[in-house]
């Protein structure tokens, strides 16, 4: 089962009828602009991972030996 072009046109006619011409345009906007940002984030990533520049880990804190902690009585 295809979908072809008269299917497509007749659901597009419904969605502009429902949303209006204005809208419409603003919503293929928006989803560009989304598409647009998510591809640069992953390229972003990708080019992070490539060259070793991972996010900065948490310092590790190693605790103080026991004979080393003064307790006062």
């Amino acid at each position: 089962m295809d979908i072809g072009a008269p299917e497509l046109i007749i659901v597009l006619i419904i969605v502009v009828l429902i949303f209006g011409v204005g809208r419409v345009g603003k919503i293929g906007a928006e989803l560009g602009k989304s598409i647009k940002e998510f591809r640069q984030g992953i390229a972003d990533d990708k080019a992070a991972s490539s060259t070793g520049a991972a996010e900065p880990s948490a310092p590790v804190v190693e605790p103080e030996p026991a004979a080393l902690v003064a307790h006062e009585v």
